[in-house]
């Protein structure tokens, strides 16, 4: 039995777990162009066209520049929330049971959104979808790589201040010219601190980087 443009009907009734999702870039087109309204946010967009047209980027690089243009209109817990609660849904419709979230903390800090705000939003729409799909969610906290360890350790110690349900921390963002190593302190600190480690390595750096992760 074959529906939905082709895909077999089988591979959408397995059970499966998301285990690699960043929740700032499932923002869709709809969304980004509904917050940016609700918030007074003026993006280089007409429409949803304009924005989708957007997205046929080139490399690492130009699709940063997207993520970061988009993670602009995230100025609410109201934002974070309805992000992380549209994503679950729409998971949840593929029947997806569990997922390990990443969030860049510091993309949203970096603007003057306080951390509890992301936090506080990601969890109340956490909360709200999976009482309605009975999923489980893990959070994943990212470091920007493009961003010194100062400015890591700072993130890291308030997330562990705030008691934040996280139970890793990551890597990501711009990688040439920001090796692993650069963030050994703090992920040995995230370690003590009883945290999951992982890493984006090897996108577009050396393959040192991969052995620099390990």
């Amino acid at each position: 039995m074959r529906f939905d443009g082709g895909r077999s009907a089988l591979a959408y009734a397995l059970p499966k777990a998301e285990l690699h999702i960043h929740v700032e870039g499932t923002l869709e087109p709809e969304m980004m162009l509904e917050l940016a309204a609700r918030n007074g946010v003026r993006l280089p967009y007409d429409d949803v066209a304009g924005v989708r047209r957007a997205y046929e980027f080139s490399d690492l690089q130009s699709f940063l520049d997207l993520y970061y243009q988009g993670a602009a209109v995230l100025q609410t817990e109201a934002d974070f929330a309805d992000l992380v609660a549209a994503y679950i849904d729409r998971a949840h419709a593929d029947n997806v049971r569990h997922v390990e979230l990443f969030f860049d903390p510091q993309t949203h800090t970096d603007r003057g959104v306080p951390f509890s705000v992301v936090v506080d939003g990601l969890v109340a729409g956490i909360e709200a979808a999976t009482s309605r799909s009975g999923m489980t969610v893990d959070l994943i906290m990212c470091f920007l790589r493009h961003l010194d360890d100062a400015a890591a350790m700072t993130t890291l110690e308030e997330a562990l201040t705030t008691g934040a349900p996280i139970i890793g921390v990551g890597l990501d963002s711009s990688e040439l010219g920001n090796p692993p190593a650069k963030f050994a302190n703090v992920f040995a600190a995230a370690r003590e601190a009883g945290l999951r480690l992982v890493a984006h390595a090897g996108e577009e750096g050396p393959p040192q980087y991969i052995w620099e992760s390990l």
